[in-house]
């Protein structure tokens, strides 16, 4: 199955999508801001070499240190992670503009969500990147 990365500083958020996630066989990673996602995609200065790229990434866009849209922008300015699809979760409606130009967000869930929903968009998503 495929490597998800979560990015959200909602504690029970990232542990409701870990556990729909793993039930559904893939592998997970998480991140509680922006900053700890970059580290752990190897591209801070401190970072380990980052390992394997997740194929997919779930990002939340209020978070402190650095928020989802600097962690997406940055995401879309290397060219180790501009690829990588991005599937924006928000409380905050019209977020839609802001994401607008970003060429690696997929689409836009508002919380709350329906976790079916959302296991079937990546679901659908993971098969049309693989063709």
């Amino acid at each position: 199955m495929a490597h998800i990365m979560i990015v959200d500083d909602e504690k029970d958020v990232v542990t409701l999508l870990k556990y729909v996630l793993e039930k559904d066989g893939h592998r997970v990673s998480e991140a509680y801001n922006g900053a700890e996602a970059l580290q752990k995609l190897g591209l801070e200065p401190e970072a380990a070499s980052g390992g394997e790229p997740p194929d997919l990434i779930l990002l939340d866009v209020m978070m402190p240190i650095l928020d989802g849209y600097s962690l997406s922008s940055r995401l879309a300015s290397n060219s180790r992670t501009r690829s990588i699809p991005i599937v924006v979760i928000t409380a905050k409606g019209g977020m839609r503009d802001l994401f607008q130009l970003a060429p690696n967000v997929a689409t836009y869930i508002e919380k709350p969500f329906d976790p079916h929903k959302l296991r079937e968009l990546i679901s659908s998503m993971l098969k049309s990147s693989r063709r």
